[in-house]
């Protein structure tokens, strides 16, 4: 059986879809990718790692909540919806002010770790209720009613959805540490790009707010 036939005997309507649809979406740029980023610029390749799998986890716990129907929930009590995301934005603009405001004292602007790095980018997922909108409005696209099988479809949706996040998500560690690499024989550049990186991030909680 190929991986194909195997996925529709799960009840995916369009495998190839669903994983050129989750590339497009990973692609657009967001909270997440950048705080990938950044962990990667501090603590390299582990930090960025890190910081992939804290995403990952995220997203985990986000699908599980759309698939039990807290996206309902969320709509039907806005004043729910609004605490969660300008939660979300103060710790986005919390991180950029970090960034901002830490001065250069011969070592990492900011003192990532890699277990602070997993759970910065866990909270920076969990901490946008419009992902658990997404993936409640995501799930039903692909899946199809002749063939469903319940949560077994849901896991297998969610599978692919997270192995298109490791494969992008490695892609962007790489990446980054090879431009980390090169800025930090330019320490002037690489504190410049840590304040453009502070910025970002409070520009990215203050739209959050304003969506």
């Amino acid at each position: 059986m190929s991986l194909l036939s195997f996925l529709h005997h799960y009840g995916l309507a369009d495998p190839v879809q669903l994983v050129v649809t989750t590339m497009v979406f990973l692609m657009l740029p967001g909270p997440g990718t950048f705080c990938i980023l950044a962990c990667t610029g501090q603590g390299g390749l582990r930090g960025g790692y890190a910081s992939l799998f804290g995403v990952m986890l995220g997203d985990s716990i986000l699908m599980l909540m759309a698939a039990l129907g807290v996206a309902a929930l969320l709509r039907a009590n806005p004043g729910w919806y609004a605490l969660l995301q300008y939660a979300g934005a103060a710790y986005l603009c919390w991180l950029g002010l970090r960034l901002l405001l830490a001065k250069e004292q011969g070592r990492a602007v900011v003192p990532f770790r890699h277990m602070a790095n997993l759970r910065r980018s866990l909270l920076v997922t969990l901490l946008n209720p419009k992902a658990i909108v997404f993936y409640m409005a995501f799930f039903p696209l692909f899946i199809d009613p002749a063939t469903e099988r319940g949560a077994s479809t849901f896991i297998a949706i969610a599978t692919v959805i997270l192995c298109c996040t490791l494969a992008y998500g490695s892609f962007l560690v790489v990446a980054g540490n090879a431009a980390a690499t090169r800025l930090k024989k330019h320490r002037g550049i690489a504190a410049i790009g840590s304040k453009l990186a502070g910025l970002f991030l409070i520009g990215m909680g203050i739209k959050i707010t304003t969506n």
